[in-house]
Protein backbone atom coordinates (compact mmCIF):
# COMPACT_ATOMS: atom_id res chain seq x y z
CA UNK A 1 0.00 0.00 0.00
CA UNK A 2 1.24 3.71 -0.88
CA UNK A 3 0.37 7.02 0.07
CA UNK A 4 -0.92 9.48 -2.32
CA UNK A 5 2.58 10.86 -3.51
CA UNK A 6 3.98 7.32 -4.09
CA UNK A 7 5.82 6.34 -0.68
CA UNK A 8 4.97 3.10 1.26
CA UNK A 9 2.42 3.57 3.77
CA UNK A 10 4.35 3.60 7.49
CA UNK A 11 3.19 -0.10 9.34
CA UNK A 12 0.68 -0.34 12.03
CA UNK A 13 2.80 -2.58 13.99
CA UNK A 14 6.24 -2.53 14.23
CA UNK A 15 7.86 -5.55 16.13
CA UNK A 16 11.10 -4.76 18.07
CA UNK A 17 13.21 -7.96 18.35
CA UNK A 18 16.68 -7.09 20.42
CA UNK A 19 19.33 -9.82 19.52
CA UNK A 20 22.61 -10.83 20.77
CA UNK A 21 24.70 -14.00 19.51
CA UNK A 22 20.46 -15.56 18.76
CA UNK A 23 21.56 -16.59 15.12
CA UNK A 24 19.78 -19.88 16.55
CA UNK A 25 16.62 -18.81 17.31
CA UNK A 26 16.06 -15.37 15.47
CA UNK A 27 14.82 -16.81 12.04
CA UNK A 28 12.09 -18.69 14.00
CA UNK A 29 10.92 -15.37 15.70
CA UNK A 30 10.82 -13.48 12.16
CA UNK A 31 8.89 -16.21 10.77
CA UNK A 32 6.16 -15.58 13.02
CA UNK A 33 6.10 -11.51 11.95
CA UNK A 34 5.94 -12.48 8.64
CA UNK A 35 3.49 -15.13 9.16
CA UNK A 36 0.90 -12.70 10.67
CA UNK A 37 -2.85 -12.06 9.66
CA UNK A 38 -2.65 -8.34 9.10
CA UNK A 39 -1.61 -7.74 5.63
CA UNK A 40 2.49 -7.82 4.92
CA UNK A 41 2.34 -3.90 4.74
CA UNK A 42 0.85 -3.23 7.60
CA UNK A 43 3.78 -5.18 9.95
CA UNK A 44 7.20 -4.37 9.83
CA UNK A 45 10.18 -6.36 12.06
CA UNK A 46 12.91 -4.50 13.64
CA UNK A 47 15.71 -6.40 14.60
CA UNK A 48 18.44 -4.73 16.50
CA UNK A 49 22.04 -6.71 16.55
CA UNK A 50 22.91 -5.74 19.87
CA UNK A 51 26.70 -7.05 19.90
CA UNK A 52 26.60 -9.98 18.25
CA UNK A 53 29.92 -11.81 17.50
CA UNK A 54 28.10 -15.19 16.10
CA UNK A 55 26.05 -15.13 12.73
CA UNK A 56 22.93 -13.57 13.71
CA UNK A 57 23.43 -10.68 11.58
CA UNK A 58 24.02 -12.93 8.36
CA UNK A 59 20.63 -14.85 9.54
CA UNK A 60 18.98 -11.33 9.93
CA UNK A 61 20.18 -11.16 6.46
CA UNK A 62 19.43 -14.60 4.79
CA UNK A 63 15.75 -14.87 6.24
CA UNK A 64 15.15 -11.15 4.53
CA UNK A 65 16.82 -12.35 1.50
CA UNK A 66 14.29 -15.23 1.12
CA UNK A 67 11.24 -13.32 2.56
CA UNK A 68 10.52 -10.06 0.39
CA UNK A 69 7.63 -9.31 1.34
CA UNK A 70 8.53 -9.28 5.09
CA UNK A 71 8.94 -5.24 5.87
CA UNK A 72 12.71 -5.77 8.01
CA UNK A 73 14.30 -3.10 9.22
CA UNK A 74 17.99 -3.76 10.80
CA UNK A 75 19.74 -1.33 12.98
CA UNK A 76 22.98 -1.75 14.89
CA UNK A 77 23.29 -1.47 18.75
CA UNK A 78 26.73 -2.29 19.64
CA UNK A 79 26.28 -1.39 23.69
CA UNK A 80 24.94 -4.40 25.22
CA UNK A 81 22.11 -4.24 27.20
CA UNK A 82 18.65 -5.10 26.29
CA UNK A 83 17.12 -1.88 26.92
CA UNK A 84 19.06 -0.19 25.54
CA UNK A 85 18.85 -2.57 22.16
CA UNK A 86 15.05 -1.96 22.63
CA UNK A 87 15.03 2.09 23.25
CA UNK A 88 17.43 1.83 19.79
CA UNK A 89 14.69 -0.24 18.07
CA UNK A 90 12.07 1.57 18.84
CA UNK A 91 13.77 5.12 17.79
CA UNK A 92 13.95 3.19 13.95
CA UNK A 93 10.47 2.07 14.34
CA UNK A 94 8.09 2.75 11.46
CA UNK A 95 4.63 2.16 12.99
CA UNK A 96 2.16 3.41 15.06
CA UNK A 97 2.20 0.68 17.45
CA UNK A 98 5.53 -1.06 18.95
CA UNK A 99 4.90 -4.59 20.20
CA UNK A 100 8.60 -5.91 21.98
CA UNK A 101 9.64 -9.63 21.08
CA UNK A 102 11.99 -11.53 22.19
CA UNK A 103 14.51 -13.31 19.39
CA UNK A 104 13.72 -16.17 21.14
CA UNK A 105 10.16 -15.91 21.21
CA UNK A 106 7.27 -16.51 18.36
CA UNK A 107 4.07 -14.38 18.12
CA UNK A 108 0.84 -15.76 17.62
CA UNK A 109 -0.50 -15.58 13.65
CA UNK A 110 -3.58 -13.40 14.91
CA UNK A 111 -1.48 -11.15 17.37
CA UNK A 112 -0.71 -8.24 15.70
CA UNK A 113 -4.42 -7.83 14.78
CA UNK A 114 -5.24 -8.19 18.28
CA UNK A 115 -3.29 -5.61 19.11
CA UNK A 116 -4.59 -3.30 16.56
CA UNK A 117 -7.87 -4.08 17.97
CA UNK A 118 -6.90 -3.62 22.00
CA UNK A 119 -5.72 -0.06 20.56
CA UNK A 120 -8.78 0.85 19.49
CA UNK A 121 -10.47 -0.13 22.52
CA UNK A 122 -8.54 2.45 24.47
CA UNK A 123 -5.83 0.37 25.52
CA UNK A 124 -2.62 1.96 24.55
CA UNK A 125 -0.53 -0.08 26.20
CA UNK A 126 -1.01 -4.09 27.13
CA UNK A 127 0.88 -6.93 28.66
CA UNK A 128 0.59 -10.12 26.18
CA UNK A 129 -0.05 -13.66 27.23
CA UNK A 130 3.03 -15.62 27.49
CA UNK A 131 3.30 -19.28 27.11
CA UNK A 132 6.13 -21.97 27.12
CA UNK A 133 7.43 -22.69 23.48
CA UNK A 134 7.84 -26.75 23.42
CA UNK A 135 6.02 -29.78 24.72
CA UNK A 136 7.42 -30.01 27.96
CA UNK A 137 4.71 -29.91 30.56
CA UNK A 138 6.62 -28.72 33.23
CA UNK A 139 7.68 -25.70 31.09
CA UNK A 140 4.13 -25.50 30.15
CA UNK A 141 3.05 -25.22 33.97
CA UNK A 142 5.63 -22.85 34.68
CA UNK A 143 4.66 -20.22 32.44
CA UNK A 144 1.11 -21.13 33.08
CA UNK A 145 1.89 -20.36 36.48
CA UNK A 146 3.57 -17.08 35.63
CA UNK A 147 0.43 -16.05 34.35
CA UNK A 148 -2.23 -16.96 36.97
CA UNK A 149 -0.37 -14.72 39.19
CA UNK A 150 -0.02 -11.84 36.42
CA UNK A 151 -4.04 -11.86 36.20
CA UNK A 152 -4.62 -12.44 40.03
CA UNK A 153 -2.20 -9.53 40.69
CA UNK A 154 -2.94 -7.32 38.01
CA UNK A 155 0.84 -7.02 37.22
CA UNK A 156 1.73 -5.72 33.72
CA UNK A 157 5.22 -7.56 33.03
CA UNK A 158 7.23 -8.86 30.01
CA UNK A 159 6.64 -8.85 26.84
CA UNK A 160 4.57 -5.92 25.59
CA UNK A 161 2.63 -3.76 23.26
CA UNK A 162 2.67 0.50 23.48
CA UNK A 163 1.54 3.35 20.65
CA UNK A 164 5.18 4.29 19.80
CA UNK A 165 4.04 7.96 20.66
CA UNK A 166 3.48 6.98 24.36
CA UNK A 167 6.60 5.16 24.50
CA UNK A 168 8.23 7.83 23.28
CA UNK A 169 6.93 10.47 25.34
CA UNK A 170 7.43 8.44 28.36
CA UNK A 171 11.18 8.40 27.95
CA UNK A 172 11.16 4.41 26.77
CA UNK A 173 13.09 1.63 29.17
CA UNK A 174 15.27 2.74 31.94
CA UNK A 175 18.48 1.54 30.29
CA UNK A 176 19.78 1.10 33.99
CA UNK A 177 18.02 -2.34 34.85
CA UNK A 178 18.92 -5.50 34.08
CA UNK A 179 15.56 -7.19 35.01
CA UNK A 180 12.18 -6.49 34.91
CA UNK A 181 12.64 -3.55 32.62
CA UNK A 182 8.96 -4.06 31.00
CA UNK A 183 7.66 -4.25 34.63
CA UNK A 184 8.92 -0.87 35.48
CA UNK A 185 8.02 0.65 32.31
CA UNK A 186 4.53 -0.35 32.34
CA UNK A 187 3.95 0.79 35.66
CA UNK A 188 4.87 4.22 34.94
CA UNK A 189 2.11 4.43 32.70
CA UNK A 190 -0.10 2.95 35.14
CA UNK A 191 1.00 5.72 37.47
CA UNK A 192 0.32 8.26 34.83
CA UNK A 193 -3.34 6.97 34.81
CA UNK A 194 -2.52 5.11 30.82
CA UNK A 195 -5.22 2.80 30.85
CA UNK A 196 -2.73 -0.70 30.45
CA UNK A 197 -4.47 -3.85 29.26
CA UNK A 198 -3.37 -7.70 29.71
CA UNK A 199 -3.88 -8.91 26.44
CA UNK A 200 -4.77 -12.77 26.55
CA UNK A 201 -6.67 -13.81 23.55
CA UNK A 202 -3.40 -14.10 21.81
CA UNK A 203 -0.21 -15.35 23.12
CA UNK A 204 3.64 -15.22 22.48
CA UNK A 205 5.43 -18.73 22.77
CA UNK A 206 9.05 -17.77 24.26
CA UNK A 207 11.82 -20.59 24.54
CA UNK A 208 12.48 -21.98 28.07
CA UNK A 209 15.87 -22.49 27.87
CA UNK A 210 16.69 -20.49 31.17
CA UNK A 211 14.72 -22.72 33.24
CA UNK A 212 16.96 -25.93 32.02
CA UNK A 213 20.57 -25.03 33.23
CA UNK A 214 20.75 -26.71 36.34
CA UNK A 215 19.22 -30.63 36.99
CA UNK A 216 16.02 -31.33 38.62
CA UNK A 217 14.11 -28.02 37.62
CA UNK A 218 16.57 -25.72 39.90
CA UNK A 219 16.60 -23.25 37.43
CA UNK A 220 12.97 -22.87 37.21
CA UNK A 221 12.95 -21.85 40.97
CA UNK A 222 16.05 -19.74 40.89
CA UNK A 223 14.19 -17.62 37.94
CA UNK A 224 11.17 -17.69 39.56
CA UNK A 225 12.73 -16.33 42.77
CA UNK A 226 15.18 -13.84 40.68
CA UNK A 227 11.56 -12.76 39.08
CA UNK A 228 9.75 -11.91 41.86
CA UNK A 229 12.19 -9.78 43.40
CA UNK A 230 12.56 -7.93 40.70
CA UNK A 231 8.91 -7.59 40.29
CA UNK A 232 9.12 -5.94 44.29
CA UNK A 233 11.45 -3.43 43.16
CA UNK A 234 14.62 -5.48 44.60
CA UNK A 235 17.89 -6.60 42.40
CA UNK A 236 16.90 -4.93 39.24
CA UNK A 237 20.03 -4.02 38.23
CA UNK A 238 21.92 -7.04 39.83
CA UNK A 239 23.69 -8.90 36.66
CA UNK A 240 21.03 -11.73 34.84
Amino acid sequence: METEDGEPSPPRVSVVIPARNEEEWIAAALASVAAQTLPACAVEAVVVDNGSCDGTAAAVRAFGAAHPSLRLRVVSEPDPGVARARNRGARAAGGRLLLFLDADSRMAPDLAEWVVRRAAMGYPAGSVRIVADGDDRFDHGFFRLLEFGKVLFGIRAQMFYCERELFLRAGGFDEEIRVAEDREFLARLIRDRTPVCHLTESWIATSPRRLHGLPFHLSAFATLGRWALAQAGIGRRWRY
